[in-house]
This record gives structure tokens, C-alpha cells and sequence, in this order.
């Protein structure tokens, strides 16, 4: 007859034990007899409600994967063009303001079109103004620079030192 080590759910021992007693007893408490370390000599099993056990396991996952997704912060884009509206302008920048705040990065990127490409002062122009705009909760991590027809810049968040 195999015996195993017995831990109460108390986390008491009860000692080595056959293994009919160790499930006897976890029935007269109304819980289950769980496996514990299996490669003992004799193996470890624990009287517990196996039910609850796994739902604060399931609890703890959901948990640790939410706050993983906290740490995790995503780029947000706000796109311009070279000849925005003065009310657009303000409504991307509010966005911006706001991504920044949750702690997000942004990226401006300003794409010309047509006739734009011959004036790109202009572009640079409305990408530098949005950086001095944001400047009280941001920081350049990537100054504006041009990619093929856009210009790209990356603002990060200002540490609250």
C-alpha cells in the first residue's frame, strides 16, 4: 500500500501516511487531496479546496498580465499636413497633450502632397511649432527630420523630476 507525506490545509504535517487515510481525510473535510511534489520519496500531496486554488491562480495571472499591459506603452501617430488649419492644428496638439499625459510616445509626422514638397520650410515649420507647443509635457527623442515626402519626429514623456 503507498504511503505519501500529508500537509493539512492548515499547513500543518500529518505525517507519512497510506494514501486512503490522506484522501479520507480530505473528505471528511469537504476538500480535495492534491499532488503537491510528486517526486518525493514518499511523494508530498496537501489536503486544500483545489477549486479555489486554481481561481486565485487565474486571478494572479489576469493580474500580473494587466499589469504588464500598463508597463507596455504604445507609440501614438498625429499626422499633419503643411497647410493645416488653425483649428486642426490645435485639435492634434490637444490629442498629442493628451497621449502624453497617459504616458504614451508620439510620433508627428507631416506628409507633403503635390506642390507642397517645393515649400518643406513650411512643414518644418509646423512640426518645430507643435514640439515648443508640447514642450511642458514632452520631450524630442527623435528632432524632425525628412523621410522620402514626411517629416518624422518622436516626442517622449517628461519625467515628473
Amino acid at each position: 500500500m503507498p504511503k505519501v507525506r500529508c500537509v493539512l490545509s492548515d499547513g500543518k504535517m500529518a505525517g507519512v501516511i497510506p494514501t486512503h487515510e490522506a484522501l479520507k481525510l480530505a473528505q471528511d473535510q469537504g476538500m480535495d487531496l492534491v499532488e503537491i511534489s510528486p517526486n518525493a520519496d514518499p511523494p508530498v500531496c496537501k489536503i486544500m479546496d483545489f477549486g479555489k486554488h486554481q481561481y486565485n491562480e487565474s486571478v494572479k495571472r489576469k493580474k500580473t498580465r494587466k499589469q504588464s499591459m500598463v508597463h507596455s506603452r504604445a507609440v501614438k501617430e498625429i499626422k499633419f499636413h503643411a497647410n493645416v488649419g488653425e483649428h486642426d492644428y490645435q485639435t492634434k496638439t490637444g490629442h498629442a497633450r493628451k497621449f502624453l499625459e497617459k504616458g504614451h510616445k508620439v510620433k508627428l509626422s507631416l506628409q507633403f502632397r503635390g506642390r507642397e514638397n517645393a515649400h518643406r520650410e513650411i512643414g518644418f515649420e509646423v512640426v518645430k511649432r507643435a514640439i515648443t507647443d508640447l514642450e511642458d509635457v514632452s520631450v524630442v527623442d527623435m528632432q524632425p527630420k525628412l523621410v522620402g515626402r514626411n517629416i518624422v519626429s518622436m516626442l517622449g514623456i517628461k519625467s515628473k523630476r
